[in-house]
């Protein structure tokens, strides 16, 4: 079964994919992603690769009888993405140079812009979890890619708030949340020529951070040149201080905010970020998503963003000293 039922309740669509179950557990000496897999080319720098269990498809089935006046379902159009970030199975993404995490962001345009030509997409989410307590299952360096026939509930709502505020104060909102950030200095942990990040003023998580275009830029795909490789830049340096923190691999959820595609011109309001939500509050401790963070919707962060700030922020001085 793979559909999309409707959610009355919230407005927004429900992704069903039980034929995910059926996934096939990877024997522990064979990676599909790895040279001699059968799967993936013997010599790669970074790879596409079309999701073998997709949760969305551009040739999805009939969604099964179960609809009816009050019950909605469609078909689960779309497309889910592998992004591979190096063919060497045990490397992290901090551990990769600027100009190989390059390569990473231009195939992330090519895809952005090559998925927007299907006009039933409407919004492409790129991603990467990272770590078992994230349910990672496969370890070989990689992202995903997803792009949905529907604008989520979750950027509808970052869309709206943007949109608001554009038209009350005729400015962006995220212009202005950078602007509050540097001048407030508490959060920041870093910044180079074109992109600063900051643990901001409502971080939800412990350690959240947002990867921010000093540029108003709606998406990857617009950026200049020199802002990919300050993009590269700030991607290495802030996945370093993270593993870090404890000296160990930290796990998280990074994930990009940008413009809907075939959607209308937001691009005078919106403007793109990266967030990272990482579950780890202490070392050995998991920032659980509870009742009220799951049911209602109301987050409850158990730090200070200011101290995490400095935290992460001294854990970014001491992989500097270990790269450099």
């Amino acid at each position: 079964m793979a559909e999309l039922r409707w959610n009355p309740l919230i407005n927004d669509w429900v992704m069903i994919a039980s034929h995910r179950q059926s996934r096939p557990q990877m024997p522990k000496d064979w990676c599909p992603f790895c040279p001699g897999s059968g799967k993936v080319p013997d010599k790669f720098d970074v790879l596409k690769y079309d999701n073998d269990f997709p949760a969305l498809s551009q040739n999805p089935p009939e969604p099964d009888d179960v609809s009816n006046d009050f019950f909605e379902t469609k078909p689960s159009y779309g497309k889910c993405e592998v992004i591979l970030y190096s063919s060497n199975h045990t490397v992290t993404l901090p551990q990769l140079s600027v100009p190989h995490i390059r390569k990473i962001v231009d195939l992330w345009v090519q895809r952005f812009i090559e998925l927007s030509k299907d006009e039933k997409i409407k919004y492409i989410f790129i991603f990467e979890n990272r770590g078992e307590v994230v349910g990672v299952t496969m370890p070989h360096p990689h992202g995903q890619i997803y792009g949905y026939s529907f604008i989520p509930k979750r950027l509808q709502l970052e869309l709206t708030s943007c949109k608001e505020h554009y038209q009350k104060h005729n400015k962006c909102l995220i212009c202005d949340m950078n602007r509050q950030e540097a001048d407030a200095g508490l959060r920041i942990i870093t910044e180079n020529d074109h992109f600063i990040t900051y643990v901001p003023f409502f971080s939800e998580y412990p350690y959240g951070t947002y990867i921010v275009s000093k540029n108003h830029k709606q998406n990857i795909s617009e950026l200049s040149e020199d802002e990919k490789n300050s993009l590269s830049q700030m991607l290495r340096d802030i996945t370093g201080a993270y593993d870090m923190i404890f000296d160990k691999p930290f796990p998280y959820m990074m994930c990009m905010y940008q413009n809907p595609v075939n959607s209308g011109d937001v691009s005078s309001y919106y403007h793109f970020h990266i967030v990272f939500y990482p579950p780890l509050r202490a070392a050995n401790n998991q920032k659980f998503n509870a009742s009220s963070e799951t049911g209602a919707w109301a987050h409850c962060n158990p730090t200070a963003p200011e101290e995490k700030a400095v935290e992460i922020k001294d854990a970014l001085s001491r992989f500097y000293k270990q790269v450099r």
